[in-house]
């Protein structure tokens, strides 16, 4: 086996992840943006299912999505989401640090959409 040969395809691997990778990355950023946008500042069903979807991206764990809602979904939003998920399926950053005040943003429509758990409200009451 020839080390050159290795070498040199792990260089054309990383330079291929490369070009895929920034600019999917970006697209994803912008599209997180503007469905953040349309989740801060709209409030149809299909915002519900945007901001649904933002809570998954935001944290998979916790908040599980269903890919069937991107057939209810007009087109652009949906093109969005599939740009988001592009840039995680290349997991070079977390998309809401893409995005200025991002993480903010996310936990603002998280609040607004009842999406966070009830203990990890501030104004919950109860203990501290």
């Amino acid at each position: 086996m020839d080390d050159t040969s290795d070498v040199g395809r792990v260089i054309d691997a990383f330079f291929l992840y490369t070009q895929r990778a920034t600019p999917a990355t970006e697209k994803g950023a912008q599209a997180l943006d503007r469905l953040l946008r349309l989740a801060e500042h709209h409030d149809s069903g299909q915002v519900a299912r945007v901001a649904g979807f933002i809570a998954s991206v935001h944290d998979g764990a916790t908040f599980r999505w269903d890919p069937f809602e991107l057939r209810m979904l007009d087109v652009e939003i949906s093109d969005d989401m599939l740009a988001c998920l592009d840039a995680l399926r290349w997991g070079r950053h977390d998309l809401h640090r893409l995005v200025p005040d991002g993480e903010r943003r996310v936990l603002q429509v998280l609040r607004a959409w009842g999406l966070v758990p009830t203990a990890a409200r501030p104004d919950a009451g109860g203990p501290r």
